[in-house]
């Protein structure tokens, strides 16, 4: 058994101890015992998941293994905070006390006494994040957002101004336990009625099969002038023990056979051109193309053949780093690339005018909703679905409508 591991039971236990004293100290008996009881039988689950159930041969993201890890997540967020708000309101009563003994020599040493109020104050407090957690995991992650934007362009064709497009990205099938609540995003999207449909990539977590029930509702979604779709990293299979590299190779091949069966035009490192009186505009699609270990089969170049300099393009690639990286010192000049990938970590603040946080901040630069740089724009798409932690907390999942306007001179 790992160092680490032990490490980390011994301090499991110990927190555990000190949220128990707390709790029955403060005249919370029954409350105590329950949160033990809650606490060894989130761990056990935790366990038996990862050491005792067959995961199928790499179903590492398995939707029990999924709920075993968001439980346990939300549970230590409640223990971290737990411990944050009491052993930081002892340590002000310890300097109270000690103050009081400096300003009087001649008194004894004594501590406040921690008043009912603050007590139930600190724990209700602790208890915030636990339950936030708990509603992402049950209403957060169906909680769908329309999120409109009006893009200005100097040289847009002027046959394509106020033309609209919707973007999907991270749908994460392999997640999904709830077709009721999917196929009412679904609806949503296709309320959108734009004249283009595109979807950024990681359908799947892993398998193509993990399609089997969803191929139905997916086929229902449409737009004018048709849906496009790219690869992301998950659905490469890169995260499954796979028997053969010829298995890895065929459930890939699987996926794109699906995916077009339900009615997308997969673009692998390609193009198309959307017409409209005389005009048009040119759609790019690259395979999935990582920063740091993520895969790097996206090839621009070969997505640009038969593109002109002068065309207006729209690129679609999953990852957000290939923008800031390599797409926007590209001498063609992508005038919108539209990504996703980072979930926004699926969880976070977001206040409209106000505030924009999430942990994502801290692993990608262009982490959610709109960027420019030298006259070029980014979307990056917080996802349709949900992965590893089943839910949404603040960073709801994303339906985006961008609308192209000719800028006036």
């Amino acid at each position: 058994m790992r160092l680490s591991f032990i490490v980390f039971i011994v301090l499991y236990v110990l927190i555990d101890v000190y949220i128990f004293r707390s709790l029955k100290g403060m005249g919370r008996g029954l409350l105590s015992y329950g949160y033990l009881v809650v606490s060894v039988g989130i761990l056990g689950n935790l366990l038996i998941q990862f050491f005792v159930v067959d995961d199928g041969g790499g179903r590492v993201l398995s939707i029990p293994r999924s709920y075993a890890i968001g439980f346990f997540m939300s549970l230590l967020l409640f223990k971290v905070f737990f411990l944050v708000l009491f052993l930081g309101e002892n340590l002000i009563r310890l300097i109270i006390g000690g103050a009081k003994k400096v300003s009087d020599s001649g008194a004894d040493f004594a501590v406040p006494e921690r008043r009912k109020f603050v007590k139930n104050l600190l724990l209700g407090l602790a208890a915030v994040p636990f339950a936030s957690m708990l509603y992402g995991m049950y209403r957060g992650k169906y909680n769908y957002k329309v999120l409109s934007y009006e893009l200005e362009f100097d040289d847009l064709p002027d046959a394509f101004d106020g033309y609209t497009i919707t973007q999907v990205s991270d749908i994460h099938c392999g997640s999904f336990d709830n077709k009721e609540k999917i196929s009412y995003g679904i609806d949503l999207i296709n309320k959108q009625q734009s004249d283009l449909l595109l979807f950024t990539g990681d359908m799947v977590n892993n398998r193509a099969d993990e399609l089997d029930n969803w191929m139905d509702l997916f086929a229902t979604l449409s737009a004018k002038d048709g849906k496009y779709a790219v690869l992301g990293n998950h659905d490469y299979g890169d995260y499954y023990e796979w028997n053969s590299d010829e298995e890895k190779k065929a459930n890939l091949e699987d996926l794109k056979k699906r995916e077009r069966d339900m009615g997308f035009d997969l673009l692998l490192n390609e193009n198309r051109f959307i017409e409209r009186d005389g005009q048009r505009l040119a759609l790019l699609g690259v395979e999935n193309w990582g920063g740091g270990h993520f895969i790097k089969v996206g090839d621009l170049d070969k997505a640009k053949e038969n593109v002109k300099p002068d065309d207006f393009k729209i690129l679609m690639s999953h990852d957000p780093t290939h923008w800031e990286e390599k797409v926007i010192d590209d001498p063609y000049h992508f005038h919108l690339t539209l990504s996703g990938h980072t979930h926004g970590m699926q969880f976070g603040i977001e206040i409209p005018g106000w505030i924009k946080w999430s942990p994502s901040k801290w692993r990608y630069k262009h982490w959610a909703g709109i960027y420019e740089s030298d006259r070029q724009f980014i979307n990056v798409n917080r996802g349709f679905g949900y992965l590893a932690f089943p839910g949404r907390v603040g960073i709801w999942p994303e339906i985006t409508v961008i609308k192209l306007k000719k800028k006036l001179a």
